[in-house]
């Protein structure tokens, strides 16, 4: 079995508090992210602005920090005017970004000191028009090999820990299950976006999707993130039900409702929902658990402390 790099925080406090929603953390501070490479677009314009809202969510109690590579992809980024070698650059910055708010913190010596996860998310956040919640794209597992390759290749020779997140098929699953078997053997999550309490956002079943995952010992949790909280008590106890190794990982969005067209959100009524229901996720088997979209420091914070009572 692969050594879980949470197992300190699991040891210690009996569970890992994620980080937030980096964009919706970025918006707060006051930038526009309405663009195709969405928070990505600061690693070159203002890459202090990741570093001041990755440490928003360190001072906020988070044991893991997400990079900013969610969606910057060498296509993406390359399709804004970045020739290959500054893709590259970009990308291995998200990390570095990361990595320095968690060396930062460590150096503080105030207990342990949190980890830095690299994001991979999913083809259809390069497309930026929210397939990543159908999962319908039409291409092949081998297309989305080929799609995820080069950023899988830089990230997993930095990073000892990677995040793919918001996975919408079970086909984009087993792309990535191809890309861990055949590449280094670092550590990950895999974080499915899900339609209702029942199935990923193409229909499959939780089970099914996470069983992709069965055979990779290096795969050290599997779960759900950017999914309406509504349905997560459902998705862990199916999770809990299958009695795997692997831990459950939880990172629901706020609860508000995404438009895709206008790139916004409806948070009408989802103050503080998260907080009043970790503990519950956490009873029910999550012990890897934190925000997603519309989570922000503040909101983290709230988390922390229902998580710590």
């Amino acid at each position: 079995m692969q050594r879980n790099p949470f197992t300190p925080f699991l040891d210690d406090q009996g569970y890992v508090l994620l980080d937030g929603g980096l964009a919706t953390q970025l918006e707060s501070q006051g930038y526009d992210l309405a663009h195709s490479l969405w928070s990505a677009r600061l690693l070159a314009e203002d890459p202090d602005a990741i570093r001041r809202g990755h440490r928003a969510f360190v001072e906020a109690g988070a044991n893991c920090i997400i990079s900013s590579s969610y969606q910057a992809t060498p296509q993406g980024l390359m399709e804004n005017g970045c020739s290959p070698r500054e893709a590259r650059r970009l990308i291995e910055r998200s990390w570095s970004l990361a990595q320095e708010v968690c060396l930062e913190a460590a150096s503080e010596g105030k207990g342990l000191a949190p980890v830095a996860a690299a994001s991979i998310g999913p083809y259809g956040a390069y497309l930026a028009d929210g397939s990543e919640y159908r999962g319908d794209y039409g291409l092949t597992v081998q297309d989305l090999v080929e799609f995820h390759q080069e950023r899988f290749d830089i990230l997993s020779v930095l990073a000892p820990l990677l995040a793919f997140e918001t996975i919408p098929s079970v086909a984009e699953a087993q792309a990535i299950r191809r890309l861990l078997l055949g590449g280094p053997r670092v550590s990950a999550w895999v974080s499915f976006s899900c339609r209702d309490g029942d199935c990923i956002a193409d229909g499959h079943s939780i089970e099914e999707a996470v069983q992709v995952f069965d055979d990779v010992p290096h795969v050290v949790a599997v779960g759900v993130n950017c999914t309406d909280p509504r349905h997560v008590p459902s998705l862990i106890a199916r999770l809990s039900a299958r009695r795997t190794a692997k831990e459950i990982v939880v990172y629901p969005n706020s609860g508000a409702t995404y438009c895709a067209d206008s790139k916004t959100w409806n948070d009408e009524g989802t103050k503080g929902g998260l907080a009043r229901q970790v503990a519950t996720w956490r009873a029910e088997g999550a012990r890897l658990i934190g925000g997603c979209c519309r989570v922000t420091a503040p909101d983290l914070a709230e988390i922390a402390a229902a998580l710590a009572r």
